[in-house]
């Protein structure tokens, strides 16, 4: 099995079983939103096509956020921390962010699509041995310079490790998400768009 890295430019092309990765935080919110509950997550784009499918789907909760701030509408932030309390039994969710969301809504529709985190990983590689692809192409969506999406890149380092059968250093995956700079706007009072419980739910 050969793995290959995409982003958000270019995930469009991306070749064989794609898992899009999204760890702060679409993708760990969809895992604990599961988690709570929920009956299906409808991954979209825009803000438009989420209030038109709540629309088409009564008793549907649109979660997430544009830019990483609440949008007027929604009815959940893109929150691990803010579905803690919540009974979500057989709910179905429409969840549109800036970066997960997007990557599933650009690679290609024509091969095995998965949508990952920390949370995940595991059941993702199994998933993905059990299929027997030859060629899996990881999208690392908060990758936009060599300075960013360390986060997402620990996630498919743990993939890669897991798809090779070595021994994970589970700890040190943790720790880079903690470190990564995405991570510290979490730690910020003054941005109460990001609870701090979030990042421990992440990593």
């Amino acid at each position: 099995m050969r793995c290959r890295r995409a982003t958000l430019a270019d995930c469009h092309a991306a070749t064989g079983a794609v898992v899009v990765i999204d760890v702060l935080r679409a993708f760990t919110t969809a895992a604990h939103a599961f988690a709570r509950g929920a009956r299906e997550i409808l991954l979209v784009a825009t803000v438009e096509e989420a209030l038109a499918l709540r629309a088409r789907h009564p008793g549907s909760l649109i979660i997430g956020e544009v830019d990483a701030l609440p949008v007027p509408g929604f009815d959940l932030p893109n929150s691990p921390a803010a579905l803690a309390r919540l009974d979500l039994t057989g709910r179905c969710l429409i969840q549109r962010t800036t970066a997960g969301t997007q990557g599933i809504c650009r690679a290609p529709r024509d091969r095995p699509l998965f949508a990952a985190s920390l949370c995940n990983a595991s059941a993702t590689a199994r998933h993905l041995r059990a299929l027997g692809a030859e060629i899996v192409t990881l999208v690392e969506t908060g990758r936009r310079d060599s300075d960013s999406g360390d986060e997402d890149r620990a996630c498919a380092d743990l993939l890669e490790m897991l798809l090779a059968g070595d021994e994970p250093d589970l700890p040190g995956i943790a720790a880079r998400v903690h470190q990564a700079p995405a991570a510290a706007k979490f730690a910020d009072p003054a941005r109460p768009e990001f609870p701090a419980e979030d990042l421990p739910l992440a990593a």
